[in-house]
């Protein structure tokens, strides 16, 4: 679904990732976790084709990211860390011109809005202009236009970042919801974050990927500490 093999991306003589290589298969909810500045939003931008890398081949489902990039955008749903939002539109209006820009079809506009505004718990506040909303409900519709789509792929960078403890609550639930339905990286520097949402664990430092394996092997094979041992104290709380 997701196949990343030596990928690298430098600016000028900083090496942001050096030689990032994994896979990640369909239905799964991969963590991405590393310190920040790690290396992590990186990769997220290059993966989604906003971001050229240097050297390396990514592809999302079967289609190129450089070669073919418009084909491999249609499969993707983007959420980055600051949400895409034109804060003056309501809510039902904005996602139904995210759909019209994204290619979903007149005739199935209405029905894929009310798809992500049921899925995202945006029922009551559809006809809310944005810039009123909380910060809560502001990272859902982000999530939303991520999703008008339908794409196979969601790439989530630091969704929870920012929100107050339920609402964070309330977004891992919404993320975990959709296993299976969607393939998942989610990009953050929070441990609890990875451990509860996620089936799988990439760890990054300083633009290499240091661990890949499933949180439960991880952490029998050797001790948080160890295993996290880059992440600040702040990052583990």
């Amino acid at each position: 679904m997701i196949e990343v093999e030596g990928l690298t991306k430098k600016y000028g003589e900083i090496t942001a990732v050096e030689n990032v290589s994994f896979r990640v298969n369909k239905g799964e909810i991969v963590g991405f976790l590393g310190p920040n500045g790690a290396g992590k939003t990186t990769t997220m931008r290059i993966i989604t084709g906003f971001l050229p890398a240097t050297k390396g081949n990514v592809s999302v489902s079967g289609y190129d990211v450089f070669k073919d990039g418009m084909k491999a955008k249609k499969k993707i749903g983007y959420l980055p860390e600051h949400p895409p939002l034109y804060t003056d539109m309501r809510v039902e209006d904005y996602l139904r011109f995210v759909a019209k820009i994204k290619g979903v079809p007149k005739n199935q506009r209405n029905n894929a809005i009310s798809r992500v505004i049921d899925k995202c718990g945006l029922s009551d506040v559809g006809n809310h202009i944005i810039h009123k909303l909380s910060k809560g409900y502001k990272q859902r519709v982000g999530l939303a236009q991520a999703m008008v789509h339908d794409p196979e792929v969601l790439i989530l960078d630091e969704p929870t970042i920012g929100l107050d403890p339920k609402q964070i609550i309330e977004i891992r639930q919404l993320i975990k919801s959709l296993a299976g339905d969607h393939t998942i990286i989610l990009s953050t520097h929070i441990l609890p974050e990875v451990s509860m949402i996620c089936q799988r664990v990439l760890i990054i430092d300083q633009g290499r990927i240091v661990a890949d394996d499933s949180l439960e092997k991880l952490t029998a094979a050797m001790s948080l500490e160890n295993v996290f041992m880059k992440l600040t104290t702040e990052d583990i709380q």
